[in-house]
């Protein structure tokens, strides 16, 4: 386990070049293992999930390698083997191999997956989609086990009770090759699912309305990989330095962006008075001096995303009067707010009314803190860079699961920031 430590005061500028969509990139190591052939992806993010995912991966017989962001990853000589529990574990997303070993094998076994505890997360609508395929679903203990009869995957009517980016996505690995035809209704929109389905339409796939809330499959015998894999940015990655750039920022250029993907952050950036310049693929961050105060409601994309709600938090410290966000998708990620008022920041959580109140900072002071999960370590991370003194972030292999190349480009930015292996 690393720690980070920073030494605040370290105003930042420069430019930044955002990696490869984590969100993607952990379902499309999974997704691989459908191919019939080698599969080729670029712009892989520099993360832990993808060395775990390898983990995983190599746990199959499935060979792969990864250097310069190049992941080489070859299904063809995949076997049925138990899955690594410590692996599985360590990742949420690790739940996209149930739909994709069931749309591979038409059965899957897989210890229940970790990951973030950031509140309840079921899998109930992922089981829903299964079941619905024909695909019998059973608990034992600690492990799922999914099996078909031999007629194996059907194409069914799926409707998703709420709103799942997870569920739509293991649902359609699950139906590519499922004989017939598949319609989930109800669907999440995210542009990482739309990437998802890019990649395999252009191996085959026959996947309409990636984007939309209706998604309709027609099973295909085979998907055969042509082409490299080019994942999108990751807009998480995006806002988070969107956030540090205009909390203590001298002028800062965000490089390799979809603005389109970040509207509604973006919105409330702007709402706050920081006068942004938007390009095609980059967004420049001025310096700002006066913020206005705001409220945010989380809510499935288009709308804010939870995994950005905290990343804006420190930012909302420098905003004149009080903010208020309400996570509606995860109301119980809430771990950062202990750890910023560690720093001396002014936050509270309501939690009659599941509100978090961010009230205006002087100033916050280097601590001694835990990042309890990825965006939680984000928060903290950006404090440390505002505070006076140095910060000492414990647990920060979490923050390292979802920020590629992290201390490097903080580096580039004139942050002063290193990564200390704790032995203790």
């Amino acid at each position: 386990m690393n720690k980070m430590i920073i030494k605040g005061g370290h105003r930042l500028s420069g430019n930044v070049t955002i990696g490869g969509a984590k969100n993607s990139t952990v379902a499309l190591i999974p997704a691989a293992i459908l191919a019939d052939t080698p599969v080729q992806f670029d712009m892989v993010p520099n993360i832990l999930d993808v060395h775990n995912l390898m983990v995983i991966l190599e746990s199959m017989n499935v060979s792969s390698d990864f250097a310069d962001g190049i992941l080489n990853v070859d299904p063809t000589t995949i076997n049925e083997s138990a899955l690594p529990s410590k692996a599985i574990k360590s990742l949420r997303a690790s739940y996209y191999f149930m739909g994709a070993l069931l749309g591979r094998f038409g059965r899957a076994k897989i210890t229940f997956p970790g990951g973030d505890n950031i509140g309840p997360r079921p899998i109930d609508q992922h089981i829903k989609a299964f079941e619905a395929m024909g695909a019998k679903v059973e608990n034992d203990g600690d492990e799922i086990i999914i099996t078909t009869d031999e007629d194996g995957l059907h194409g069914a009517q799926i409707f998703l009770d709420v709103v799942s980016v997870g569920a739509t996505i293991n649902a359609i690995l699950a139906a590519v090759k499922a004989k017939g035809s598949t319609v989930i209704r109800n669907a999440a929109k995210e542009p990482e699912i739309i990437d998802v389905v890019t990649f395999l339409n252009n191996m085959g796939a026959k996947v309409r309305g990636a984007g939309t809330d209706v998604i309709r499959i027609e099973g295909v015998e085979s998907l055969r990989a042509k082409n490299t894999h080019i994942i999108i940015p990751d807009r998480i990655e995006a806002g988070t330095y969107l956030s540090m750039a205009a909390a203590y920022g001298d002028g800062v250029k965000i490089q390799n962006v979809i603005p389109e993907h970040l509207e509604s952050f973006i919105a409330k950036l702007q709402e706050m008075g920081i006068d942004l310049q938007i390009n095609e693929d980059s967004i420049y961050v001025p310096k700002t001096e006066e913020l206005k105060n705001i409220e945010i409601k989380t809510m499935p994309y288009p709308g804010f995303a939870t995994d950005l709600q905290q990343p804006i938090t420190p930012l909302l410290l420098m905003a004149a009067g009080d903010s208020t966000i309400i996570d509606t998708i995860y109301p119980k990620r809430i771990k950062h707010i202990s750890e910023l008022k560690k720093m001396g920041a002014k936050i509270r959580y309501d939690e009659g009314n599941g509100t978090i109140i961010v009230s205006h900072t002087d100033a916050l002071v280097g601590s001694k803190i835990e990042a309890g999960e990825i965006r939680a370590g984000a928060s903290e991370m950006i404090a440390g860079l505002m505070a006076q003194g140095t910060t000492v972030i414990d647990n920060a292999d979490n923050i390292l699961r979802g920020y590629d190349n992290i201390i490097d480009k903080l580096t580039n930015l004139n942050a002063v920031v290193e990564l200390v292996n704790d032995e203790s």
